[in-house]
């Protein structure tokens, strides 16, 4: 049986920790987006991150989700 993960809290730790917050509902998105923010932050100076955030926040809640809905 697999565990449920609560989307808010999921969405809160991506909130406020962006890809390490990830690490809560997909291991492998949050080494990605922790290259990615790397690699953003960098090019951008930090300008960047802006929209890595939101894309972590985003792809966090979808983890959560289809992982309770069984998809995962």
């Amino acid at each position: 049986m697999v565990k449920e993960k609560s989307v808010l809290i999921a969405f809160l730790l991506a909130f406020f920790f962006g890809p390490l917050g990830m690490l809560y509902t997909t291991v492998s998105g949050a080494i990605i987006m922790l290259v990615v923010s790397l690699v953003v932050g960098v090019f951008t100076l930090g300008f960047g991150l802006i929209i890595t955030q939101v894309i972590c926040i985003i792809w966090s809640v979808i983890a959560a989700s289809s992982r309770n809905n069984g998809e995962a």
